[in-house]
């Protein structure tokens, strides 16, 4: 993947891809979400087979930010305010390793940051369990299909979007609306 000048990369697995691409879509500073598979050993997955746990690979979104409007460190405390990292292979009814929560970092920093931004809400007890988030070299990174790219905001009223992803983008929006698109 070309990046453009100035853009950075971060990799995030927090569930069901569909709700984590629609959370960063609003925030400034994001140019895109790519919703897909990483993690795993299967060349090429699909949806289909990344379904059955059976791959390794998780549902990620990779986001290209720019760094002057949106922070790394920004970025995960809302990643860390929108799922629960503190559930194993888990989020809700999403259940299976490739529903895990985990960071894939693209640079030293940005491994640093994310063990030092654990290492704080473990101490301060933010969650009242374990963090389980895992943290990893960024590895292939495969695009979801095609009707998996900003789900959310084309399917607003299925049932699952309704139901899991709209109070998330409602939190975000009464929570972070100081870091939200205009």
């Amino acid at each position: 993947m070309e990046i453009e000048k100035g853009m950075e990369v971060a990799t995030f697995a927090g569930g069901c891809f569909w709700c984590t691409e629609a959370v960063f879509l609003e925030l400034e500073g994001v140019n895109s979400v790519v919703s897909g598979y990483i993690g795993g050993e299967t060349i090429n997955p699909t949806y289909k087979e990344i379904c059955g746990g059976d791959t390794g690979h998780a549902e990620a979104i990779q986001i290209t930010f720019d760094p002057e409007e949106i922070s790394f460190g920004e970025l995960l405390e809302i990643f860390f305010a929108t799922h629960d990292p503190t559930t194993l292979n888990r989020q809700g009814n999403d259940v299976g390793t490739q529903y895990r929560s985990e960071i894939f970092y693209h640079s030293e920093e940005q491994k640093k940051t994310a063990e030092d931004y654990i290492d704080l809400m473990t101490r301060e007890d933010t969650f009242g369990k374990t963090i389980v988030t895992a943290i990893s070299p960024v590895s292939k990174f495969y695009e979801a299909e095609d009707y998996h790219q900003n789900y959310y905001n084309g399917n607003k009223t299925q049932g699952y979007c309704s139901y899991i992803i709209t109070p998330k983008i409602e939190k975000l929006k009464k929570v972070y609306h100081d870091k939200l698109k205009k």
